[in-house]
C-alpha cells in the first residue's frame, strides 16, 4: 500500500450525514490532504448506507481518495468500495478476505501489541491504534501513547493509522512518531470555531 507523505489523513465520516455534508466533502477533499475516506454510520440501515456510499464514493474518486467501509464487509462488497475497516469484533479477516478479495482491509488493534501482531500475521493492510487523545466521536476504552506507536513501527512495515480527538494542537507530535495516517472527524465535522475548509487547513 503506497502512501503520499502530503496525504496523511484519514478522514471519517460525521455520524449524521446531512445535505450540507455533500457540499463541504469535495472542499475537504481538494486540499489534497485525504488518502482514505471511511464511512462510518451506526445509525442507518442497510439501504440507506447503500444510498448515501454510492454518492459519497463518488467524489471520493474523483479526488482519488480510497473509500473504505466502516465494519460491514457485505455493503464494502455491494458499494465496490476499496475496502473495509474491522474492529476486533468484527468479522474476521480471512472471511473477509474470502468476500471482497483483494482490497484494502484494516484492523483495529487499540493499544495492543499483541493484536497488533496477529493483523501483521494475518496479512492486514494497516493497523489502527488509539485513542491517543480525548474524543466526542465515541467513547475510549483504550488510551494509546506515543510509545505504543514506537513499539509497533520496530515489528512492521505497515501503515499505522492513529485514532482519538486529533486537532491542529496534538496531530504534529503523531506525525513525528511514525504514525503514517490520522484517523479524523470530529475535529473537521463538529469543530465550533472552524468550518470543515478552514479546519484541515491548519493540518498541514
Amino acid at each position: 500500500m503506497r502512501f503520499n507523505k502530503k496525504k496523511f489523513i484519514y478522514l471519517i465520516s460525521p455520524l449524521k450525514i446531512n445535505k450540507i455534508f455533500y457540499y463541504h466533502l469535495p472542499i475537504v477533499l481538494d486540499q489534497k490532504k485525504v488518502s482514505f475516506f471511511q464511512l462510518r454510520l451506526k445509525k442507518e440501515n442497510f439501504k440507506k448506507k447503500l444510498t448515501i456510499g454510492r454518492k459519497i464514493k463518488k467524489i471520493c474518486k474523483k479526488f482519488n481518495v480510497k473509500f473504505l467501509v466502516n465494519d460491514d464487509v457485505y455493503l464494502a462488497k455491494k458499494l465496490n468500495a476499496d475496502g473495509c475497516h474491522l474492529g476486533q469484533k468484527d468479522m474476521n479477516i480471512f472471511e473477509a478476505r474470502r468476500i471482497i478479495g483483494k482490497k484494502i482491509i484494516g484492523i483495529t488493534c487499540h493499544n495492543s501489541i499483541k493484536l497488533a501482531k496477529v493483523a501483521i500475521k494475518s496479512k492486514a493492510d494497516y493497523l489502527a491504534f488509539g485513542a491517543f487523545n480525548k474524543s466526542k466521536t465515541k467513547k475510549i476504552k483504550y488510551r494509546a501513547s506515543i510509545n505504543l506507536l514506537k513499539k509497533a513501527r520496530k515489528i512492521t512495515k505497515s501503515p499505522i493509522v492513529a485514532i482519538g480527538g486529533i486537532n491542529s494542537n496534538n496531530y504534529k507530535k503523531l506525525l513525528l512518531n511514525k504514525a503514517n495516517f490520522l484517523a479524523i472527524s470530529g475535529y473537521i465535522w463538529n469543530n465550533k470555531k472552524l468550518n470543515p475548509r478552514e479546519a484541515i487547513k491548519k493540518l498541514k
